[in-house]
């Protein structure tokens, strides 16, 4: 665990450091970079209020200076009280953005159908925790443990216990409803901050941080998740590499604009490399935290994470943005009432699992789906349906998931297994290593080492 506490040692030094003198007022000797300008009245947006969150934020700027993009991301979806995520229900149709689980029942049971698959190939371990990241309104666990339901002639010998990591009271409330019919009561694990039984019959539990799961052979997924974790932002300039900050606008006060730090801050000093050879960067250091502690608990105790979002191997640059009403928004007009996103950088994630684990991935969408059979599940549920809505529905789903244009090309798999999963002996082969066994993986189908 060494690795994990001083990379969370890191990031708290980085928040500590962006309150203190470094990060003073820029005032008129700040470089301003203005980002990507959306008109206030777009269709996508709502009017350009002063929200409870802008005045928020104003109050800490005045009090503080210039904030990272990383904090305000902090803020602005998950403060206890304004925050975005805590209380809101953003998922669906009426909100600000649409999952694959809520397209498509088959998405969440082929996923489901691929964690029995590699809990089978571990040796079908006596016990097996479903860990989701950010569970949003149940869905995705809903349809897994229907699978599990229809395969528990197979899963009969192992407990099966869920766990759920949320933030949000809102999202906690509409994923109890769903996958326990509301019968949830006050935890007997202190770390826990609710638990009760699943509609299958399984103990679920949930927890506001992923450090409370108890360890244990744990099987984890994290679907649009990490998008939503705070980033860093820095800037190549003729001086060096400079970080984004967030600031007032001195010509509009209930503003917020972009300005360049003006000199190098603790994040430039920690997370930029020296053979970078792009001139935006994002980072996300949460992220990387996260992927340690994960590549811990399956090198120690085996299990598996699957990872699912939109994201890129280290090439892109410039991908915060925000979504209200299914539409592009400006991520610094009304704070607090439209989601923040930022594209996830795959090949970070590979560097921050440091060899713990194998890495599969990322591939996209659609190829991981059609090596699962959707195409295959798809013929069976066509053909149980005379209703030719439903049978329009079906297709019209299957196209979301699967079209390169839509999410079948927007999204992409990663995948962390422990190494025995890819030897033929006891003795671990190293990613590198000539003598590695090109073991098919569900889903990700030629085995590919990172």
């Amino acid at each position: 665990m060494q690795l994990v506490e001083s990379g969370r040692a890191l990031l708290r030094t980085v928040r500590v450091a962006a309150r203190n003198a470094l990060f003073l007022r820029l005032h008129g000797h700040s470089a301003t970079l203005r980002c990507q300008r959306f008109s206030s009245e777009s269709k996508g947006e709502k009017n350009s209020q002063v929200t409870p969150m802008m005045k928020h934020l104003v109050m800490k700027i005045k009090s503080t200076g210039p904030i990272t993009v990383a904090e305000y991301m902090r803020e602005v979806l998950t403060n206890p009280v304004k925050g975005y995520y805590m209380h809101h229900d953003m998922l669906g149709e009426k909100g600000d953005f649409v999952t694959s689980p809520e397209i498509s029942q088959i998405f969440g049971e082929l996923i489901g159908v691929w964690f029995v698959s590699e809990w089978m190939a571990a040796g079908k371990p006596k016990k097996m925790q479903l860990v989701e990241l950010g569970p949003g309104r149940g869905s995705l666990t809903s349809d897994i443990l229907r699978v599990f339901n229809q395969l528990s002639s197979i899963l009969t010998k192992c407990d099966i216990s869920v766990h759920l990591v949320e933030v949000s009271p809102k999202l906690s409330k509409i994923q109890a409803s769903v996958l326990t019919e509301g019968r949830t009561e006050l935890p007997e694990n202190p770390s826990a901050c609710m638990q009760g039984i699943t509609k299958t019959g399984l103990p679920i539990f949930w927890y506001q941080d992923l450090n409370d799961v108890p360890v244990g052979n744990s099987f984890y997924l994290a679907h649009e998740f990490l998008d939503a974790l705070p980033i860093h932002k820095f800037q190549k300039t003729e001086k060096g590499w400079r970080e984004l900050l967030v600031d007032i606008d001195p010509d509009t006060p209930d503003k917020l604009q972009f300005v360049l730090a003006p000199s190098a801050t603790p994040a430039t000093k920690a997370f930029i490399y020296d053979k970078e050879s792009r001139d935006h960067l994002e980072v996300c250091p949460e992220a990387g935290i996260i992927i340690q502690k994960l590549a811990h608990n399956i090198e120690k105790n085996g299990g598996a994470a699957l990872i699912i979002d939109y994201g890129h191997d280290g090439t892109k640059t410039d991908t915060f943005r925000g979504f209200c009403g299914h539409k592009l928004h400006n991520v610094l007009i009304s704070p607090g009432a439209a989601d923040l996103t930022a594209d996830v950088d795959f090949s970070y994630l590979q560097k921050m699992a440091q060899e713990r684990v194998a890495t599969l991935g990322p591939i996209k969408q659609q190829d991981f789906l059609k090596n699962m059979g959707i195409d295959v599940r798809l013929q069976v549920l066509l053909k149980s349906v005379n209703d030719a809505a439903i049978h329009s529905q079906l297709l019209r789903s299957y196209e979301m998931l699967m079209d390169l244009d839509k999410m079948g090309g927007r999204f992409h798999f990663f995948a962390l297994l422990p190494h025995y999963r890819f030897t033929a002996s006891d003795q671990l082969t190293k990613p590198n290593d000539s003598t590695s066994l090109s073991v098919p993986i569900a889903g990700f189908g030629e085995l590919s080492w990172k």
